[in-house]
């Protein structure tokens, strides 16, 4: 235990003090280095990188393509306004300049509304769900269908150390082991699901701060903002929360990940058996008989939300 210690607080330092063209270099290696040691992908698979516009999905793309990866890339509109618009404006600059090929979805045209409006519907019909909860249901809905229809053998995600810190913690304090046992760089119980695209997180070692560092080096065309519908998520209580705790206890999130992770192989066997496979409705992976997707689009049509009612 100490000499990994000492040698991940080494490679920390040395990355701080690192020439940019020396920590560009740490950086992709310590990314190939999470592909690699949890054997995520190859460079036969096809797999497709789920992209925002923002910093961490754009680094990975990069990272990716560059190192010889066969990647294709795939975006989610939900219609923000000015904000997701810009993404993709950039995104697809981006994608142009390095020969990715993109494939793009939008919101409106799968569901017929933008998110904003999706949950002023639900909140009129007495669903007190948040911006992020609809958006994070309705996403990872259709990134599996499309990877699906595209074939990819994996969705590679941008999420970042930061945010499985702030994942690992959420679950914890609301006692949700089960949501829990699917972190890490592989999503997912020990079993892999029928008609379940696997998602992996190649960036998952990988601080926001290194990132963003990164993302600037190479000056991506992204916004550094971050989206305007989050300000009443759950999570941005848990981010201010470790972000306070890590200026008195450096390396606090990464301490978080290291611990959780040896807990996680158990955590994934207890929760691997007696989950339902498939929504009865739509078909898609769920947990229980109807998927959330299902259970949200059902509250949209007014018949069924005074049924509910």
């Amino acid at each position: 235990m100490k000499k990994t210690k000492t040698k991940r607080t080494a490679k920390t330092k040395r990355m701080a003090s690192a020439s940019e063209e020396e920590f560009t270099e740490i950086f992709e290696k310590k990314v190939v280095d999470t592909i690699l040691k949890n054997r995520l992908f190859t460079k036969k698979d096809r797999v497709l990188v789920a992209c925002s516009g923002g910093k961490d999905s754009t680094a990975l793309l990069y990272i990716l393509k560059k190192r010889g990866y066969n990647v294709q890339a795939i975006t989610v509109d939900a219609k923000i306004g000015n904000y997701t618009q810009k993404n993709l404006e950039n995104l697809k600059r981006f994608c142009e300049e390095n020969n990715v090929k993109l494939h793009e979805i939008s919101f409106r045209k799968e569901f017929g509304s933008s998110l904003c409006h999706i949950r002023q519907i639900l909140q009129s019909r007495g669903a007190k769900l948040r911006s992020c909860t609809i958006c994070g249901v309705l996403r990872r809905y259709l990134l599996n269908k499309a990877a699906k229809r595209l074939r990819a053998d994996y969705v590679a995600t941008g999420h970042n150390l930061d945010d499985e810190a702030q994942a690992v913690m959420m679950n914890l304090l609301r006692n949700n082991l089960i949501t829990g046992a699917r972190v890490g760089p592989k999503t997912g119980t020990s079993t892999r699901r029928p008609h379940f695209v696997q998602r992996v997180k190649p960036l998952s070692m990988c601080s926001e701060k290194d990132v963003e560092n990164y993302s600037k080096i190479r000056e991506f065309p992204v916004n550094y903002m971050p989206c305007p519908c989050r300000h009443d998520a759950y999570r941005n209580k848990i981010r201010k929360m470790l972000d306070r705790i890590e200026k008195d206890m450096p390396r606090v999130k990464q301490n978080i990940i290291i611990s959780f992770s040896k807990e996680l192989a158990a955590l994934r066997k207890r929760y691997s058996d007696g989950v339902q496979e498939y929504c009865i409705e739509c078909g898609e992976p769920s947990r229980s008989d109807k998927c959330g997707t299902c259970t949200i689009l059902s509250l949209l049509k007014p018949s069924e939300a005074k049924a509910q009612a």
